[in-house]
């Protein structure tokens, strides 16, 4: 096996996602980024947070599904703020699946998913 993944698969909000996420997370970083021709359709994208690597683009085929919120992307959080301040971004137009709370197994957690479907666990000790 050579690699393994995170595949994002958006139908023409790719480049729209990858803008937010930049602002939502500061330190990632956008490795490459390629559009279809005479398009703001994403082709290719390779992103990079906190060492995961995250490949996305917008799928030239029309699919009956989306995102699936068993699916996540799991983020660890430095401080209270930090968590406070992604799940209230996330939430603008997305929403909780597990409200920001102590689940015993986290002092802080939330399962949020964002406006274009795609779900984050959140999690700060």
């Amino acid at each position: 096996m050579k690699s393994a993944t995170t595949f994002l698969m958006f139908q023409g909000q790719a480049d729209e996602a990858i803008q937010q996420y930049q602002q939502w997370f500061f330190d990632l970083q956008v490795e490459s980024l390629t559009y279809m021709e005479n398009s703001q359709q994403v082709a290719m994208a390779v992103l990079h947070l906190k060492g995961l690597k995250i490949m996305v683009n917008d799928s030239a085929i029309k699919h009956n599904f989306t995102f699936t919120p068993s699916t996540s992307i799991y983020v660890e959080c430095e401080s209270a703020e930090e968590i406070g301040s992604l799940v209230a971004q996330i939430l603008e137009g997305g929403q909780a699946l597990m409200p920001l709370d102590n689940y015993g197994f986290s002092k802080q957690f939330a399962w949020v998913q964002d406006r274009f479907g795609v779900s984050w666990q959140l999690t700060y000790n």
